[in-house]
C-alpha cells in the first residue's frame, strides 16, 4: 500500500504542475501582461505622424514673373473655394443673399456712434456685429473689418473695442464682428470641434466660418461711404487666422494685418501649441495650399505680419514668422512691392496680445497705405479706455432659434445617406458591392499597405506562446501586434478595441481556449499607437493633408489581416472589434478587404452614424468618426451590406442596431446578422 502511494505521488505532482501551468496560461491577468508588453513605445507613434504630415505639405511654387504668380494665385483661390470651403452641401450656401438687419444705435464717444446689426452668414445662422461710424462722414473713407479671436468676451473684448474706436476717431468705418463659438455665440453647438459634424455629412465645416467673414465684408462694402480701394482686415489669434484666410481668398481686401494668428503647417507639425482648432486645419486644405501660399497670395497688397516674441498661446515670432516671410517675399518682389510686406514683433508685453504696441503698428500701416501724404494722420493711439462698453451695452438681439454647427448637421443628416436603398437580389447585390467598394475606398482614402513584420521578442508560458511584432506598413507606420497561440490553432482571430489591445485579456482568453491563434493589434491612434501629445489635433492634421484617420485605421487592419492570413496558408481570418470606434474601422476594413477577412464580430457597434450627431460628439472625442462625406454615402447598414455574403455579427449593439440591421437578413440569403443585447 505504501509502495503504491509512493508511485502515485510523482504523477500527482506532475498533474498538479501541468494543471497549474494551464491555469496560468489561461489566466486573464497573465494574458493581460502579455498584451500590454511594450513594442513600439510612446515616442514612435507621434514621430511617425509628424513625419507623415510634414512630408505631405506642399511648397510654394517658384515663378519668374508677377503675371505668372498672379495667375497661379487666382487658380489657387478658385481651387480652395471650390474644393475646400464650399465643397459638398455647403455649395448651396455660397450664393444665398446676405440678409442684414440694422438695429438700434448707441452713443460711442466723442466723434463716433455705434450701430448694432445682425446678418445671415448662411440661411438661419445670424451673426451679431457693431459698426463704429464717425459722426461726420463725407465722400469715401477707409473701412476696416475687425474679426474676433478665441476670447469668450467676443466683440466686447476691450483691446478690440479700443482698436475700433481709434479707427472711427480717425475717420474710418470699423465693423466689429462676432465670431462662432465666442461672445454671444459661445454655445455648445458652436464649439469649434463640432464643425466636423458637418464634414461627416459631406458639407464643409469650414464654410460657416468663411461665410461669417465674407458676409461681414459684404456688409462693409455695401456702406455708402466705404472706399473699396481702402478696405482692411485685422484680428488677433483666431482673428489672425480669419484675416489671412479671408484676405488671401478675397481680393476685395486691400490690406491685411493678421496678429499672432497662424503659421505654416510644417511649423505646426513640430510646435504642438500651433496645431490650432478644426477650422484652421480643414479637410484637404494642405493638398492645395499651405499658409505660406496664403501669405504669398497677398502680393502685392499691403500685408503686416504681427507676432509676439514670448507668446504664451501659440505662434511665437521666433519660429512662426520666418517661413512665411521667406515664402512670400519673393512674390512681393516680383511685383516690385517689397515694402508692402512688413513685419512687426512685439516684445512688451510679448505675450499673446493685440495691445498698444501692436495696435500702433496697425495704425502706422494704415497711415502709410490708406492715408499716404496726409500730414494730419497720427499713428499714436488716442486714449479711449473710458469709452469701453460692457457686454450688456453691446448686446445684439439674435433670432431664436439660431442655427449652429450641430443643428445644421442634424438637419443635413436626416436626408442621409443619399442612396439608402439596398439591392434585393443576388446579381444586383454583387454589382452594388463592386461599385460601392470603390466609392468607400475614395471616401476613406484607403491604402494597400505592404507589411514587413519585424519580430520584437517572444515570451513563453506553460501552454501558451507569445510573439511580439512590429508590423511596418509601407514606409509610413509601425503597428504593434501581440500574437498568442497554443500548440495547435484551428484559425486566426485579429482583435482590436477602443481601449487598446491591453483591454482584451478576457476575449483573448476565450478565443485561445476555443483553439484560435489570437493577434491583438493597435492601429493608428489606439492603444500603444496613441499619440502622446495633441492626439486629436494630429488626427485632424492627417485629414488636412489629404488622408483620413478612419482610412488609415481600416487599411492597417486590412493589411494585418492579409499578413496573418498569409502566415496561415491564406486562410481568411476572423476580425473582432470591441467598441463603437473600432467597430467602425473594422467594418470599413472588411468592406475593403474581400479575401483575407472571412467574418467580423462587432461588440458595441453603432447602429447608425447618425448617433454621432444625435450624441453631439466632437472630433476631439472620436476623430475617425468624422470622416468627410461618409454619412452622405454610407450608414452602418450599407457598410455591413458591403461585407456580404461574409458573416457579420453585431454583439451588444443595442436596440438601434437591431432596428437598423434587421432587414439585411431578409435581403441576403447568405447573410447572417446576429444582434443580441
Amino acid at each position: 500500500m505504501t509502495r503504491r502511494l509512493l508511485l502515485l505521488v510523482p504523477g500527482c505532482f506532475a498533474m498538479c504542475a501541468l494543471y497549474a501551468g494551464l491555469l496560468r496560461a489561461d489566466d486573464p491577468v497573465e494574458i493581460e501582461k502579455l498584451l500590454k508588453h511594450e513594442i513600439v513605445g510612446p515616442v514612435l507613434p507621434m514621430a511617425e505622424v509628424q513625419r507623415y504630415c510634414e512630408a505631405r505639405v506642399p511648397d510654394v511654387p517658384r515663378v519668374e514673373s508677377a503675371e505668372r504668380w498672379a495667375a497661379e494665385a487666382q487658380r489657387l483661390r478658385a481651387a480652395v473655394l471650390e474644393k475646400i470651403v464650399y465643397r459638398g452641401a455647403a455649395a448651396a450656401w455660397r450664393d444665398a443673399p446676405t440678409r442684414v438687419e440694422w438695429l438700434d444705435t448707441i452713443d460711442g464717444g466723442p466723434g463716433y456712434r455705434i450701430k448694432k446689426l445682425r446678418y445671415e452668414a448662411l440661411p438661419g445662422m445670424w451673426i451679431p456685429a457693431l459698426l463704429y461710424q464717425p459722426e461726420e462722414l463725407s465722400g469715401k473713407v477707409p473701412a476696416i473689418l475687425n474679426v474676433n479671436g478665441h476670447t469668450p468676451l467676443g466683440k466686447q473684448y476691450p483691446p478690440k473695442q479700443i482698436r475700433c474706436i481709434n479707427q472711427a476717431k480717425r475717420g474710418m468705418l470699423a465693423l466689429n464682428l462676432g465670431w462662432l463659438g465666442m461672445g454671444q455665440l459661445r454655445t455648445e453647438g458652436f464649439s469649434h470641434a463640432r464643425m466636423n459634424q458637418l464634414d461627416l455629412c459631406g458639407a464643409s465645416g469650414l464654410a460657416p466660418f468663411y461665410l461669417c467673414m465674407k458676409r461681414g465684408l459684404d456688409v462693409l462694402l455695401s456702406l455708402e461711404h466705404t472706399d473699396p480701394e481702402r478696405v482692411a482686415v485685422t484680428g488677433l489669434s483666431g482673428g489672425g487666422w480669419q484675416t489671412i484666410t479671408l484676405s488671401s481668398l478675397d481680393t476685395r481686401v486691400r490690406l491685411a494685418n493678421p496678429v499672432a494668428g497662424y503659421s505654416s503647417f510644417r511649423t505646426r507639425v513640430w510646435h504642438l501649441k500651433d496645431l490650432g482648432d478644426s477650422e484652421q486645419t480643414p479637410n484637404d486644405l494642405a493638398t492645395l495650399v499651405d499658409y505660406t501660399h496664403l501669405t504669398a497670395m497677398m502680393a502685392p497688397r499691403p500685408t503686416l505680419l504681427t507676432y509676439n516674441s514670448k507668446d504664451d498661446c501659440c505662434f511665437e515670432s521666433g519660429y512662426a514668422m520666418g517661413p512665411l516671410v521667406k515664402a512670400a517675399r519673393p512674390m512681393f518682389e516680383l511685383f516690385d512691392k517689397p515694402d508692402a510686406l512688413r513685419t512687426h514683433v512685439n516684445d512688451d508685453p510679448g505675450t499673446h496680445n493685440f495691445e498698444l504696441d501692436n495696435r500702433q503698428a496697425l495704425y502706422r500701416m494704415l497711415g502709410d497705405f490708406f492715408f499716404a501724404g496726409d500730414a494730419r494722420f497720427d499713428a499714436k493711439e488716442i486714449p479711449s479706455d473710458d469709452e469701453v462698453k460692457s457686454q450688456e451695452q453691446l448686446h445684439v438681439e439674435l433670432p431664436e432659434p439660431n442655427h449652429d454647427f450641430h443643428t445644421l448637421a442634424l438637419a443635413l443628416g436626416q436626408q442621409l445617406p443619399r442612396e439608402p436603398a439596398l439591392p434585393k437580389d443576388k446579381a444586383a447585390a454583387v454589382k452594388w458591392r463592386t461599385e460601392r467598394r470603390a466609392a468607400l475606398r475614395e471616401i476613406v482614402r484607403a491604402k494597400d499597405y505592404q507589411v514587413a513584420a519585424v519580430e520584437a521578442g517572444r515570451e513563453e508560458l506553460p501552454g501558451i506562446a507569445a510573439r511580439f511584432w512590429r508590423l511596418k506598413m509601407g514606409d509610413a507606420w509601425t503597428v504593434p501586434a501581440v500574437e498568442l497561440s497554443r500548440s495547435e490553432s484551428k484559425g486566426t482571430v485579429i482583435l482590436v478595441a477602443d481601449d487598446g489591445r491591453g483591454s482584451l485579456a478576457e476575449e483573448a482568453q476565450r478565443l485561445l481556449v476555443a483553439g484560435n491563434r489570437v493577434i491583438a493589434v493597435d492601429p493608428f491612434y489606439f492603444g500603444e499607437s496613441h499619440i502622446a501629445q495633441g492626439d486629436w489635433l494630429y488626427a485632424v492634421l492627417v485629414a488636412g493633408v489629404g488622408d483620413r484617420p478612419l482610412g488609415i485605421q481600416a487599411s492597417q487592419v486590412a493589411a494585418a489581416a492579409r499578413w496573418a492570413a498569409g502566415q496561415d496558408g491564406d486562410k481568411p481570418v476572423t476580425l473582432v472589434a470591441v467598441g463603437p470606434r473600432s467597430s467602425l474601422f473594422a467594418l470599413v476594413a472588411v468592406g475593403l478587404e474581400e479575401k483575407a477577412i472571412g467574418q467580423v464580430k462587432l461588440y458595441g457597434s453603432l447602429g447608425s452614424l447618425k448617433e454621432v450627431l444625435e450624441q453631439n460628439w466632437t472630433v476631439s472625442q472620436k476623430p475617425e468618426l468624422f470622416c468627410f462625406g461618409l454619412l452622405e454615402a454610407f450608414d452602418i447598414k450599407q457598410l455591413a451590406a458591403l461585407a456580404a455574403p461574409r458573416q457579420v455579427m453585431f454583439q451588444n449593439a443595442g436596440e438601434r442596431a437591431k432596428a437598423e440591421l434587421a432587414e439585411l437578413g431578409r435581403w441576403y440569403p447568405l447573410w447572417t446578422s446576429n444582434t443580441t443585447p
